[in-house]
């Protein structure tokens, strides 16, 4: 199996359990933020719908300045789902051809003409794309804990899901 490919079905796996989560996101709290210098639900739930297949648009370049801008906010929850539908075809769509030699090769991010961070484009593949991915999904996994939203499953039972229990 190449890199590629491998990471794009840990991308696939995670993906379900991903889509459980944007499931709960309550329309009523799209606003809802837990701190002042949090991003709202609706922005963050709507990051993590969209991330893996901006990421993977970043990653098959072989060299690109920091996003700018603020994080888009959903309109609505019906939208998150399909966002991060279309979000796994785009990775899909930007890494899926890539062999090992690509995946190895030296990508880069450049700030006013100097790198910032360089890396082999399979490790900020992993690290940007699946991991932060993960971190965000825990983010708003405590935000509906928050916002007294039923936690589902994602590795193991939760207060409110136990996929083991009969």
């Amino acid at each position: 199996m190449s890199i590629a490919s491998s990471l794009l079905a840990e991308l696939e796996q995670e993906s379900k359990t991903t889509r459980r989560v944007l499931e709960r996101v309550p329309q009523a709290h799209l606003a809802w933020k837990p701190h002042a210098k949090s991003m709202s639900l609706g922005q963050l739930a709507l990051h993590v719908a969209i991330a893996p297949g901006n990421v993977a648009e970043l990653a098959a370049r072989d060299s690109v300045e920091p996003p700018k801008g603020n994080f888009p906010e959903a309109s609505t929850a019906a939208e998150l789902v399909p966002a991060l539908e279309a979000s796994v075809a785009k990775a899909k769509q930007h890494l899926g051809g890539m062999d090992d030699a690509a995946m190895t090769a030296t990508w880069r991010m450049t700030s006013g003409g100097r790198d910032v961070m360089t890396m082999p484009r399979v490790a900020f593949a992993r690290a940007i794309m699946l991991n932060h991915l993960y971190h965000h999904r825990g983010q708003l996994l405590v935000y509906l804990r928050l916002l007294d939203v039923p936690v589902p499953s994602v590795y193991g039972p939760t207060a409110d899901e136990n996929p083991f229990a009969r």
